[in-house]
């Protein structure tokens, strides 16, 4: 009796089991990856002078290298994803993520996004121009990650352009894997963030 049980049991379980979506699929899943910037120790004081607000606006990403693919370009201008690699959340997800970061205890500027009951005295517009792994010397050799950002910081109270700079990196590879193709982009992001963080804190507060 007990085997009948033990089988019809089994049976069941084998049908239901057929309904769900299989735990071992047949293709390989793709190997996440995050990139992260690392804050470097200030070679020079911080200007003094009082904390002030920046709003945080909006970040503008290209399509292309915005989601979750690592986008390659080839030395004629082909665009393609790297197979079998992702990033772990978009990578206007993860930037925005790391600009948070960046600001934090780095300066006089505090960060403020929409819907902070604090007063902002400016507010910060960055668009990522560029964010890929571009393969100028070939398909086989050790790509150049280019990642460049435009900071455009205006004072709320009569909306005057205060500043209008680009930031760019380009970080050379140790070697064609994605191994070694991440921790560029962790340096390219590192001095990007690390130079937007410092002019925004230089910011003149003064009424003008």
């Amino acid at each position: 009796m007990n085997r009948r049980l033990t089988a019809a049991a089994l049976a069941l379980a084998a049908i239901a089991l057929s309904g769900c979506i299989s735990l071992f699929p047949k293709a390989e899943p793709a190997q996440l990856y995050r990139f992260e910037a690392r804050p470097q120790p200030q070679s020079a004081p911080a200007p003094a002078g009082p904390l002030f607000g920046v709003l945080r606006l909006g970040t503008s990403f290209p399509r292309a290298s915005g989601g979750d693919r690592i986008l390659t370009i080839n030395d004629r201008g082909e665009a393609a994803y790297i197979a079998g690699a992702r990033w772990v959340s978009p990578a206007s997800v993860l930037f925005d993520e790391q600009v948070s970061t960046a600001f934090q205890g780095a300066g006089r500027a505090r960060l403020i996004s929409r819907g902070e009951v604090i007063k902002a005295d400016f507010s910060l517009k960055l668009d990522v121009q560029v964010f890929e792994t571009l393969y100028d010397r070939g398909p086989k050799a050790a790509p150049e990650i280019v990642v460049s950002v435009r900071g455009v910081v205006t004072r709320n109270r009569d909306r005057a352009l205060i500043g209008d700079r680009v930031f760019a990196a380009r970080i050379r590879a140790g070697e064609n894997r994605v191994s070694a193709i991440v921790p560029a982009y962790n340096a390219a992001l590192t001095q990007v963030l690390g130079e937007l963080v410092g002019w925004v804190n230089s910011v003149d507060t003064s009424d003008g």
